[in-house]
């Protein structure tokens, strides 16, 4: 199925927007395939979009936009092995509900359910956990079409470097069309969410992350205030225990987005009030106990629109990262109504993963949409390099193929594995001419 007359096609948070030649909503794989080596044969770039959930131009489609709509569900399901395979355009939310139903789910996950699986996979998804790594090292198979049109698997004992490269591949690599993954059998969190004071915080942060499964941290610029989430799994068998529904609607709809959506809209008409508004919401917002499914407490409801950037450091630079973030708020003058997200993982093998070789800490700084944010991200990017910082793929940066190579020690690896699998550039689009450098295109 293909659109003649496209219209322009805009990412969740409305800061990217381009207007394919073409668009096509294949419903398998081998569709996949026919459109790329047509795409190619007609010296035409290709993009798979997902739900429009990254900030950068990862997936701006000027010529071919794949949309995998279609492509969703379970194909496979191992109980006794805890692997399945999923369709590439299914989304974690749906995803979330196929394993429960199951009885299984995902050993970790960030805190927004709408991305497609390949897309979370190709920039580089995570949550929060120091002995956990981020959606990528939960891949054991990938399927997708290669440059050329060709439909291949790959493994870790089958063309490994693909696979290797291709859990994190920023869509330069191939078309996902379904992936892997080692679950496990279902469980519930034991969720807890505590404001603190920062000073405490970063006074006790090494046992906050030591001796939580997930801990994660949100801190409010114009206050010494922190909410802290921590999350531990229960014992199997144990019964959950939710927050009422009314509670949870309160408490996540209302205040969480609704009043939090109007306290942003306030503070961009009155930048003057802004301190007064993230002190308020600092004291207000965040003091509960409860357990749940797994995925249902590690998401959460966004509504509120925004653009954002994050950096990993590594682990022991979190402390100074935050000073500076600080710095450059206080040097600055600046208003900022969102609070700074901090979490952690353990160190992977994939060679684009900003946790490859190290244990990593994230912090992700967010402007409400439609703000000046040019101004508080250069400078905070600032810091983040000074510290051996690595852009999170999907969130914005300046970040160039020549400034990134010393920060990923296999860098080329992927160059490598890129050239042979994509030489005629058919997966290029601006962002990765930027991030990977250009493909020489063949013809």
């Amino acid at each position: 199925m293909a659109d003649r007359c496209p219209g322009i096609w805009r990412n969740w948070a409305g800061n990217q927007r381009v207007r394919p030649a073409a668009v096509h909503r294949p419903r398998d794989a081998g569709e996949v395939a026919a459109l790329v080596r047509a795409a190619r044969e007609d010296g035409r770039r290709v993009k798979a979009i997902g739900s429009g959930h990254s900030f950068t131009g990862a997936a701006l489609a000027p010529d071919v936009q794949l949309d995998l709509r279609h492509l969703t569900g379970l194909r496979a399901v191992d109980p006794a092995t805890g692997l399945v395979t999923v369709a590439a355009g299914t989304t974690l939310h749906q995803l979330n509900r196929l394993l429960a139903g199951a009885g299984l789910a995902l050993s970790n996950l960030g805190d927004i359910d709408r991305q497609t699986v390949a897309g979370a996979l190709s920039t580089g998804t995570h949550g929060t956990g120091a002995k956990l790594g981020g959606l990528a090292t939960q891949v054991r198979g990938l399927e997708l079409v290669t440059g050329d049109g060709e439909l291949v698997r790959c493994g870790p004992g089958e063309r490994a470097e693909l696979f290797s490269a291709a859990r994190v591949g920023i869509g330069a690599l191939g078309v996902l069309t379904a992936v892997t993954l080692q679950a496990e059998p279902r469980f519930v969190l034991h969720a807890q969410e505590r404001p603190m004071p920062m000073p405490r915080v970063l006074a006790e942060l090494d046992e906050l992350v030591a001796t939580n499964e997930h801990f994660e941290f949100f801190w409010w610029p114009h206050t010494d205030t922190a909410l802290t989430k921590r999350n531990n799994r229960l014992p199997a068998g144990a019964e959950a225990q939710p927050l009422p529904p009314v509670r949870a609607f309160v408490e996540d709809e209302l205040f969480g987005n609704g009043l939090f959506g109007l306290l942003c809209r306030v503070g961009r008409a009155r930048p003057e009030l802004v301190p007064r508004i993230s002190r308020y919401a600092a004291r207000t917002m965040g003091d509960r106990e409860y357990s749940d499914s797994s995925h249902s407490v590690f998401v959460s409801p966004r509504r509120v629109r925004f653009v954002e950037m994050e950096y990993a450091v590594p682990r022991a630079a979190v402390r100074d990262a935050l000073d500076g973030i600080r710095q450059v708020i206080d040097r600055l003058d600046l208003r900022i109504s969102f609070p700074v997200e901090v979490r952690f993982t353990a160190a992977d093998d994939i060679p684009l993963s900003t946790a490859s070789g190290r244990e990593t800490a994230y912090l992700a700084v967010h402007v409400y949409r439609g703000e000046p944010h040019e101004t508080y991200f250069d400078a905070v990017e600032a810091v983040m390099q000074a510290l051996d910082g690595r852009p999170h793929w999907g969130k914005l940066h300046r970040q160039t193929a020549e400034t990134l190579r010393p920060r990923y020690p296999r860098f080329d690896d992927v160059l490598t594995v890129r050239r042979a699998v994509d030489p005629a550039g058919t997966f290029a689009n601006a962002y990765t001419d930027r991030v990977l450098g250009p493909v020489e295109r063949h013809g």
